[in-house]
Parts: C-alpha cells; sequence; structure tokens
C-alpha cells in the first residue's frame, strides 16, 4: 500500500518512512501542506499520515482541501498537539483517526491496517478468498492452510487485488501501490509479479482483461 507521510521534522519523518517501508509500505515522505497538496493532486494513495503544526499550509487547512475535493482516502493525524480540543478539532476537519507525538511505531502500523480495512469494508483481520488467507499484520499467507513464502511486493500487490475483489485494477493502479519516489519501475514489473502469484496460488486466481487490467474474480469465493 502506497503512503503519503506529512511530517516536517526530519529526524521524526525518516524514522517513520524507514519503518513503514519495513513493514511493506510504499512510502512519499513531504515536509510542508502545499508540497503534500500537490502529491495528493498527481498521484493516487492509500491513506494519508498528517502531522498538523506544518510550514505553507498547516494539517488542519490540508486536511479541510482534501475533504472540500471529495478524496475520501483514510487520513491519520500524528501530532504532539494532545488536548480533547485539539482531537476534537483534526475528527471534525475529517480526520479518521489521531495519535498523539511519542508513539509507537507498532501501534501506528496496527492503526494503519485498521483504517485500511475499514476504508474497503472490511472487518475481519485476515482477508480470505476460497482457500487463500492473507493477515496484513503478520504479512502472513496461506492457501489450503498452508504457508506460502511471497516477495514484500508480490505480498502488497496480492493486498491490493484482495481488498477490491471484482474490481479491475490497471497496470499504473498497482504500480501506484508498488512503489514510492525514487524507486525505479521495470516496464514488465506487475506482469512478473503476477506470473510469480500465479505460480505460487494458481494460475486461476488472478485474471487479466487485455489492455485493461488484472481482476480476482467474486466467482472464485
Amino acid at each position: 500500500m502506497r503512503i503519503l507521510l506529512v511530517e516536517d521534522d526530519a529526524l521524526l519523518g525518516d524514522g517513520v518512512r524507514a519503518g513503514l517501508k519495513l513493514a511493506g509500505f510504499a512510502v512519499d515522505w513531504v515536509q510542508d501542506g502545499q508540497a503534500a497538496k500537490l502529491a495528493l493532486e498527481t498521484e493516487e494513495y492509500a491513506m494519508v499520515v498528517l502531522d498538523l503544526g506544518l510550514p505553507k499550509l498547516t494539517g488542519t487547512e490540508l486536511l479541510k482541501w482534501l475533504r472540500g475535493k471529495g478524496l475520501k482516502l483514510p487520513v491519520l493525524i500524528l501530532t504532539a498537539r494532545d488536548t480533547v480540543a485539539d482531537r476534537v478539532a483534526g475528527l471534525n476537519a475529517g480526520a479518521d483517526d489521531y495519535l498523539i507525538k511519542p508513539f509507537d511505531l507498532d501501534e501506528l502500523i496496527a492503526r494503519l491496517h485498521a483504517l485500511l480495512r475499514r476504508s474497503a469494508g472490511q472487518v475481519a483481520m485476515t482477508l480470505r478468498h476460497g482457500d487463500i488467507e492473507l493477515t496484513p499484520a503478520t504479512h502472513e499467507v496461506s492457501k489450503g492452510g498452508k504457508a506460502v513464502n511471497l516477495s514484500a511486493r508480490e505480498f502488497t500487490l496480492l493486498h491490493e487485488l484482495l481488498l477490491h475483489v471484482g474490481q479491475v485494477r490497471s497496470r499504473e493502479q498497482l504500480e501506484q501501490h508498488l512503489y514510492s519516489w525514487g524507486e525505479e519501475v521495470e516496464s514488465n514489473s506487475v506482469e512478473v509479479h503476477i506470473h510469480h502469484l500465479r505460480k505460487k496460488l494458481g494460475n486461476e486466481l488472478i485474471r487479466t482483461l487485455r489492455g485493461v487490467g488484472y481482476v480476482i474474480d467474486k466467482s472464485q469465493v
């Protein structure tokens, strides 16, 4: 999943980005509100981790703009502002969750997984499709009860397709979730990952619509 991290503290931002990447997220990091606005206008993200005390455009102003544009992606506020009034203001501006600094990285990751589940209409901790199970929090995948070893990007790709069962995802949409800024994207990377997933999980799992994209059909559930 691709996340936009908006944090002006260089040390904290670098640490959060590194921790989220280790947890399997693709992370784009910006350090002011205007840069975040530009990123949201030009890129597709699964969610936003947002500081409030930002230069150029505050986190609250950015959040109000985002919701005013009708963008529904989940937003988690990450801030040192810990009063009840601050939390209420952030939630009323359109945030989905609120985490106070200092924080534990594992809690942040758990909250992000919870937001992803809710935004996709998922309640269970584990995604199930036929005999395939995927647990985002632990990065575990099984088929018929047997563990399947996937690379980080294979896992992310499968997760994205399982979150949108019955919906076609284009190659460009899938690339958006696999790679963050500065990472080289090979022209056939998605096709290679799809090929590996089929070898490990069965050829029938992911269907190709030539010139359109890829889909996991609901009929397989």
